[in-house]
C-alpha cells in the first residue's frame, strides 16, 4: 500500500472511532480491552495521534515519552480527539517525502512508518470503540488487513523486545483465507521470533482465517478463527504477544 492510502485509512478510521466513541459514551466498557472504559481509549487514542505528529512535524530523531493524558471527558474529549486526529492526517498529508525523523520499525522511509503505524493503530482502536458501541462492526479491507498482518509478525515481533519465545522450536503458520491467500511462517524459538513470507516446511500450528479475522486475532481482539496441529503455540501467542 502507498502512504497516501494509509493517511486515506488514517482519516477514515478516526472519523469512524469518534462516532463509535460518542455512540457508546465515554464510561461504557470496552470488550476487547476489558480493563479500558472509553473515555481511557480515545485518551490513549488521542495521546499516540498527538506523540506521531510531533515527529512528522518537529522532525524529533530520537525517541520521546508519550504526553500526558488530557483528563477531560465527555464532550470535550471528543472534541479533543477529533482536533488531534485531524492535525496528525494533515501533517502526514503535508508532510515531504524525504522527512527525517525517529520510528520504531523497519520501513521504506520515516513518513512511509508514520502513516502506516498510525492507521493501524487507529483502526485497531476504531474496533475496540465499536464493540463498545456493539452492533455490526465496519468491515476492514483485505489488503489493508493482510499488511497488518505483516506488520505485526514480521514488524512488532520481529523486535528483540517480542516475549513469544519457546524453549524448543516451534513454527507457527499464519494463512489468510480470502484475496491472494498470503501465508507467514514464524519460527519461535527462545531467541526473537523470525518470520518470513510464504509457508516453507512444516508448522506445528496453523492458523486460518479471511485476513480481516486474523488481522484481529493477531492484536489479541478475537480469537483465531481456525487451528490445526498443536493449539498451545495458539494458546502461546494469545498469552505472550500483548505489546
Amino acid at each position: 500500500m502507498e502512504t497516501a492510502e494509509f493517511v486515506r485509512t488514517l482519516d477514515r478510521e478516526g472519523r469512524l472511532l469518534a462516532v463509535a466513541a460518542e455512540e457508546a459514551g465515554a464510561g461504557a466498557r470496552v470488550p476487547t480491552c476489558p480493563e479500558w472504559r472509553i473515555e481511557d481509549l480515545v485518551g490513549h487514542t488521542g495521546v499516540v495521534h498527538r506523540w506521531a505528529t510531533a515527529f512528522v512535524t518537529e522532525g524529533h530523531t530520537a525517541s520521546r515519552p508519550l504526553p500526558a493524558a488530557p483528563g477531560l471527558d465527555g464532550d470535550a474529549l471528543s472534541g479533543w480527539f477529533r482536533l488531534g486526529h485531524r492535525h496528525l492526517v494533515d501533517a502526514l498529508a503535508a508532510a515531504s517525502p524525504g522527512l527525517d525523523c525517529w520510528h520504531f520499525l523497519p520501513a521504506p522511509s520515516p513518513l512511509a512508518f508514520w502513516a502506516r503505524r498510525q492507521a493501524h493503530e487507529t483502526t485497531i482502536h476504531r474496533v475496540d470503540a465499536e464493540s463498545a458501541r456493539r452492533g455490526t462492526p465496519t468491515p476492514i479491507d483485505t489488503a489493508f488487513a493482510a499488511d497488518g498482518i505483516d506488520e505485526v509478525l514480521r514488524g512488532f515481533h520481529g523486535r528483540s523486545r517480542s516475549r513469544v519465545r519457546t524453549e524448543e522450536p516451534r513454527v507457527l503458520r499464519v494463512r489468510t483465507t480470502d484475496g491472494d491467500g498470503a501465508t507467514w511462517t514464524v519460527r519461535l524459538s527462545p531467541e526473537t521470533p523470525v518470520t518470513e513470507r510464504g509457508d516453507a516446511g512444516d508448522a506445528d500450528c496453523e492458523v486460518a482465517g479471511t485476513a480481516a479475522e486474523l488481522y484481529l486475532a493477531l492484536w489479541n481482539r478475537t480469537p483465531f478463527p481456525a487451528v490445526t496441529g498443536d493449539t498451545a503455540v495458539a494458546g502461546l501467542w494469545r498469552s505472550t504477544s500483548a505489546v
